[in-house]
């Protein structure tokens, strides 16, 4: 990176200019963003390419050219849609990029503009590289470039990337083929045991969205009545807020061991009893272990979850309902099946309630597993190791689906890195869908450089 304090100041403004874009989901509007990114691109001498496959769900793609003698491309992949953010609950306008204490302050901040804005900072530097070189770098090989880069902006992601990365897999899939592709969810420090912690994504839950109706007998409220619609939904709700059974997977138990060696022993043996399946040690051994978000995302990730989120029941305030509707969302392992989640599903309700439901499927997504080794990951990991020499990275879980679902369509191996280091008492996991969303210019000033440096190591 030639002027690394330009380009840090550059991202900071992409970012804020990003976040002050309203790209809610639903109703999306990333074509507002992708829009913006095509006029960044096209500016640096880029020929981006703005897909609009439905109505406001703009995606943008653009391509820096190599020699072609490394092999084939890299994906930088990010998400233009962020979830919504009701502004009665937070301190600041949740669109209007403020900076304070430290802090870009917006929606997406986290999930996952920061990302786009640092991905887009790297193409925008080699592109610059191009120029200065007196080349076209949307025709003529970038300078020491080996593989070419695919910058991919796309909708939709957090509805299933269905009218977003999922449209272009199924339509214009040639738009997306790399060897390897970078996107969200790892790279970002946890202080574990007293020691800092990277995980980096090389898998994810699958999720599998239920609607269970529960079935019960109308009335006149003036009499109650044991079967009312919403008796039975609250007993089922107190069941479906249980812990289900712990399951630890291969590849946790081999995260969880990297972890171990690297901590200091009284915390390297809280780690073991969670290996050794001591259910007591969950909460009081992971209490002394991390903060309560790694601690939540860690349970998380030895388990099948189950998520009630929406409820609805009632037509009238003196009628005893006669059905009311639940929403679950289960977040699954490797190893459960669509059948063994609704069996699972079943069991934590319980026989006697059950028979009062009907489950049906609303959406479904496999869990993911990448490849490893990798060079790629290989390379994430000694570049962190590089920029913080008290760096500790694993390959991790992400608890929560992203679009990697979609690029292993093409047979794209998919990691999780967006570099950011945290100050220890950092909740960042908050962050995420949360009130306040915020993200460090610290954190940031360190990532780029990060993220730079592998992009341009694993494509030079």
């Amino acid at each position: 990176m030639r002027d690394a304090e330009r380009a840090f100041h550059e991202l900071v403004a992409h970012l804020r200019a990003l976040i002050r874009l309203p790209t809610v989901n639903p109703p999306g509007d990333e074509i507002l963003a992708a829009r913006y990114l095509a006029d960044v691109l096209a500016a640096a001498g880029l020929e981006p390419r703005v897909l609009e496959p439905f109505p406001g769900r703009g995606n943008v793609i653009a391509r820096l050219r190599a020699d072609g003698t490394g092999g084939g491309p890299l994906l930088l992949l990010g998400h233009l849609d962020v979830v919504p953010a009701p502004p009665e609950r937070w301190t600041r306008d949740p669109f209007g990029a403020e900076v304070a204490d430290g802090y870009v302050y917006g929606r997406g901040a986290v999930d996952m503009k920061s990302m786009v804005a640092m991905e887009l900072q790297v193409v925008l530097g080699l592109a610059e590289e191009a120029r200065a070189a007196g080349r076209d770098p949307a025709r003529e090989p970038v300078p020491g470039l080996r593989r070419d880069i695919i910058f991919a902006g796309t909708a939709d992601e957090e509805a299933g990337g269905y009218q977003g990365i999922g449209w272009i897999v199924e339509n214009e899939p040639d738009l997306l083929r790399a060897e390897a592709c970078l996107t969200e969810a790892g790279g970002v420090s946890v202080e574990l045991g007293g020691r800092r912690i990277y995980p980096i994504g090389v898998a994810e839950k699958g999720f599998h969205r239920f609607e269970i109706t529960v079935t019960g007998t109308a009335g006149h409220a003036s009499m109650p009545r044991e079967d009312n619609a919403v008796v039975l939904a609250g007993r089922i709700l107190e069941r479906l807020g249980r812990p289900t059974p712990r399951r630890v997977t291969p590849l946790m138990a081999a995260a969880l061991r990297s972890a171990a060696e690297a901590l200091p022993g009284g915390a390297a043996s809280v780690v073991e009893r969670i290996l050794a399946g001591d259910g007591e040690a969950d909460d009081a051994a992971l209490a002394a272990l991390c903060d309560a978000p790694t601690r939540r995302a860690l349970r998380a990730l030895l388990r099948d979850t189950i998520s009630p989120t929406i409820v609805h029941a009632g037509v009238k305030d003196n009628i005893i309902p006669g059905s009311a509707t639940i929403v679950v969302d289960c977040r699954t392992l490797p190893g459960t099946t669509a059948e063994s989640m609704a069996a699972e599903l079943r069991a934590q309700v319980g026989e006697e309630l059950w028979t009062h439901c009907a489950a049906t499927t609303q959406s479904l997504g496999v869990p993911l597993e990448q490849p490893l080794p990798h060079p790629l990951y290989d390379l994430c990991a000694s570049t962190l190791r590089r920029h913080d020499p008290a760096a500790v990275p694993i390959p991790v879980m992400a608890p929560f689906a992203t679009d990697a679902k979609h690029t292993v369509r093409l047979g794209i191996p998919t990691y999780g890195f967006s570099p950011l280091r945290l100050a220890p008492d950092e909740a960042f996991l908050d962050r995420f869908h949360g009130d306040d969303e915020r993200v460090g210019l610290d954190a940031l000033r360190f990532g780029l450089p990060v993220l730079d440096e592998v992009v341009r190591r694993y494509c030079g």
